[in-house]
């Protein structure tokens, strides 16, 4: 399985060239940035968007949004480290050694790369991460998959994969975040139920709590009027 691809007619290797070149047209700098970013930064930022929006989806919407929101929200690392998991005897199985063993003339931006390829396991992480934020919450979601594809351009930058390794690490993560979203969520709601109403832990779910209602008298509300005139105290009692 390690020849799925070999000779530069694939596409796969046309791709991977034509993306790998952008590095050794660009300046030192600029590649050790994208060895960064690829390899650590985007991951961060990753982190980042998750806690961003935990922050933001604890305080709006009733204590129900608020709940189910937090619940998708840890979802989302759980769905990324069930998708790494099973990836491994994907990877074992396929044994795709990475491009730079089979290609010569790549620029290659990390060192110490000696597992197999097939399939990336940044792209994997990082779309499962993505799509789990998606279900959580739309806006955040899509930040985070924008994020998700960066990730899988710069792992071919780099010249560590092949696209192919990064489009099925597409595939895998979201395949796992999205099909197993109906179940996980069907757990974890529940518990994050129960955490939102004790009192040591609320603030993780919910930081604000509805006040209570009160008499409009107490917030300098005037009571209506029927007629015209003020309602007296016995305004509302039925006539006998």
């Amino acid at each position: 399985m390690a020849g799925l691809a070999s000779d530069g007619s694939n596409p796969d290797v046309s791709l991977l060239y034509d993306i790998n070149g952008l590095a050794k047209a660009a300046p030192p700098w600029f590649d050790r940035v994208m060895g960064f970013v690829g390899e650590y930064g985007i991951m961060l930022a990753m982190v980042l968007v998750v806690l961003w929006c935990w922050w933001s989806v604890r305080r709006r919407g009733t204590p129900a949004d608020s709940v189910s929101a937090v619940a998708g929200l840890v979802w989302a690392p759980l769905a990324a480290g069930v998708a790494l998991l099973v990836n491994i005897p994907i990877r074992g199985f396929v044994e795709r050694p990475r491009p730079f063993r089979d290609h010569q003339g790549l620029e290659v931006l990390v060192d110490g790369k000696t597992d197999f390829s097939f399939v990336s396991d940044h792209a994997t992480l990082a779309m499962a991460l993505g799509v789990g934020v998606f279900v959580a919450h739309r806006r955040f979601g899509l930040v985070a998959i924008g994020l998700a594809l960066a990730e899988g351009f710069a792992r071919v930058y780099m010249g560590v994969h092949y696209p192919t390794d990064v489009i099925g690490g597409f595939a895998l993560g979201t395949a796992v975040a999205l099909l197993l979203a109906p179940l996980a969520l069907a757990l974890l709601t529940p518990v994050v139920s129960v955490v939102a109403r004790s009192g040591r832990c609320a603030g993780l779910v919910r930081s604000r709590r509805a006040a209570p209602a009160r008499h409009p008298e107490a917030v300098g509300i005037p009571e209506p009027r029927i007629g015209g005139q003020a309602p007296g105290p016995g305004h509302n009692d039925l006539a006998a």
